[in-house]
């Protein structure tokens, strides 16, 4: 059974302005000590987003304007930093599902996309553009479409950009290498066995 393919993202979005917004911010480190990945998705942006008492900072993740919003909004090197895999999963399950920024890191970007994410690049003029149609309706419907290489929200459209070997897995399929590996676990044993590997 093959992955869900990943086409579109359509959704309310969000803007975190920033550039080289890096992982630990994404999610600092002393979150990371967990068996699984549940339950990240409260500590997405922490340190900037909560006081040290707990209580909220002033943030775009915590305006109640852009809540339950699935694409998110930034600048250029997004995800910059260690490699953890714990940033994407965070913004997974913050709720998340498309990222479009200027710019990406490459482990960030890969770990992402292996979650079925897709992270599309686009101009900081058109990032701009888009972020202030949100602050001015922050109900706007966004569609980021990986087979048109657009955005389109209400009659307006803006070109992005995705590397053309995430756009295949991510549109075919094909996305998590992991769940392939399983799907195709009979084969995978008997080429093993042919082989004489022990």
């Amino acid at each position: 059974m093959s992955l869900a393919k990943v086409t579109q993202v359509a959704g309310t979005a969000v803007y975190v302005p920033g550039q080289d917004i890096d992982t630990d911010r994404i999610i600092p480190a002393r979150f990371m000590k967990c068996v699984t990945f549940d339950g990240l998705g409260e500590f997405a942006f922490y340190d900037v987003r909560k006081n040290a008492d707990g209580s909220d900072k002033a943030h775009p993740l915590n305006d109640a304007r852009f809540k339950g919003a699935s694409i998110l909004l930034s600048g250029a090197n997004f995800g910059c930093g260690s490699s953890r895999e714990h940033a994407p999963q965070a913004l997974y399950r913050f709720g998340f599902r498309a990222i479009i920024a200027e710019s990406f890191a490459e482990i960030f970007f890969g770990n992402c996309t292996t979650l079925g994410i897709p992270c599309v690049t686009a101009s900081a003029q058109d990032i701009q553009v888009l972020a202030n149609e949100i602050e001015r309706n922050p109900k706007l419907e966004v569609t980021v479409d990986l087979v048109a290489e657009k955005v389109f929200f209400e009659d307006e459209e803006m070109p992005i950009s995705v590397l053309p070997t995430a756009r295949e897995a991510l549109t075919s399929g094909q996305w998590d290498p992991i769940a392939a590996l399983l799907e195709n676990k009979e084969k995978v044993d008997k080429r093993i066995h042919e082989l004489g590997v022990v």
